[in-house]
C-alpha cells in the first residue's frame, strides 16, 4: 500500500515537472527538468 502511494507521489511530481519543462522557453531551464525526470520515472518504475 505504501509502494502505491509513494509511487503516485512521484507521478504527480512527475507530470508536473514535464509540465514546466514545456511551457519553460530556456533551453538549459528545460535541460535541467529533464536531468530532474530521469530519476523520477526510473523511481516509479522500481529500476536502482
Amino acid at each position: 500500500m505504501l509502494t502505491l502511494v509513494y509511487r503516485g507521489i512521484l507521478v504527480f511530481m512527475a507530470v508536473l515537472v514535464v509540465v514546466c519543462m514545456f511551457r519553460e522557453k530556456s533551453f538549459w531551464k528545460q535541460a535541467t527538468a529533464a536531468m530532474v525526470l530521469i530519476p523520477m520515472v526510473l523511481r516509479i518504475l522500481m529500476i536502482k
